[in-house]
Formats: structure tokens, sequence, C-alpha cells
């Protein structure tokens, strides 16, 4: 599983709410970039479960997640144009990239069935945690109404996947 990505996540989503009530929230530039890039990771992350699961239902979930990812990435990416906003590059954008690159290696080692265990159950706690960081620090800290709400609609597709992660992952057992 992707100890590492899953802990940067916990400790983002555990600690970001701290920050927030001590007055260093992420601004909406730093916000707009953590939230691409978590799509960006697991963009990557269902490219190598597409190209290396034999087993249907994780290579279905896995093209769900890049078509979904994509299309709100995109909107961001629309979003951001119309508002004149430039993304800035952060601590937990460079600590998500990072940890994702080395989880990214560990599960190329792994095939078959303990590849396809490790890789849902790995969606499961990052879409646990992204969602978690969304409702918690992301979303209050948006100061943009428009960037708020394309990340509320975000969670409630996350909060979808998650589910469907959940049912993967029971059917993988």
């Amino acid at each position: 599983m992707q100890k590492h990505l899953i802990a940067a996540l916990a400790a983002f989503a555990l600690s970001a709410p701290a920050a927030f009530a001590a007055g260093a929230a992420p601004t909406d530039p730093e916000i707009a970039h953590i939230a691409y890039t978590a799509g960006v990771i697991d963009i990557e992350a269902a490219r190598q479960a597409v190209e290396k699961s034999g087993d249907k239902e994780v290579v279905a979930f896995a093209k769900d997640m890049i078509r979904d990812h994509e299309a709100v990435n995109k909107q961001a990416l629309d979003l951001v144009k119309k508002l004149k906003v430039t993304p800035e590059d952060n601590d937990t954008s460079k600590s998500l990239t990072s940890n994702a690159e080395k989880e990214r290696q560990k599960l190329s080692k792994l095939k078959g069935a303990a590849f396809d265990k490790a890789y849902v159950e790995n969606e499961v706690a990052y879409h646990k945690q992204v969602n978690e960081a969304l409702k918690t620090t992301l979303i209050p800290a948006a100061q943009n109404p428009d960037l708020k709400s394309l990340l509320e609609t975000g969670l409630k597709l996350f909060e979808g996947h998650e589910q469907h992660a959940e049912h993967v992952a029971s059917m993988l057992k």
C-alpha cells in the first residue's frame, strides 16, 4: 500500500485545520495547486492500474478515476484561466508529488492480485484523506465562490469514488 502518500495526506488533513484555525489557511492559488496535484496523482495511479491489472473491475474503476479526475482538473484549469489566477506550488503539493512517485515505484514491483489489492486499498485511503482535507481545510479556506463551488462539486464526486473503491476492495477479498 502507498503508506507514504497516505501518511502525507493524513498529515495534511490533520494538520491543515489547526493551521487554518491559527490563521495560516492556504490561499486560493495554493488550494488550486493542491487540488490539481491531488487529481494528477490519482490519474497517474489509475493509469498504472490500467496497464498492470488484469482484473476487469479494477481496470473499470481505474478508467473511471482517469475520466473523472481529468474532467475536474480541466474545470479547475478553466477556472484559474477565467479568474486570471496562477496556481502556486507549495509544500503540500511538493510533498504529495514526491511521495506519490515513491509509491508508484513500489506498486510497479507488485503483480496480479497483490497489485490490485494494494492499488484499490490505497484508493480507498487516498479518497478518505482527500475528502477530509476538502471538507475541513480546502473548502472552508477557499475565498473565491467559484473555486469553493468547484471544490464542493469535486467533494461530492470524490465521495462517490471512495464508495466505489470500497466496493471494489470488498470484491477483491
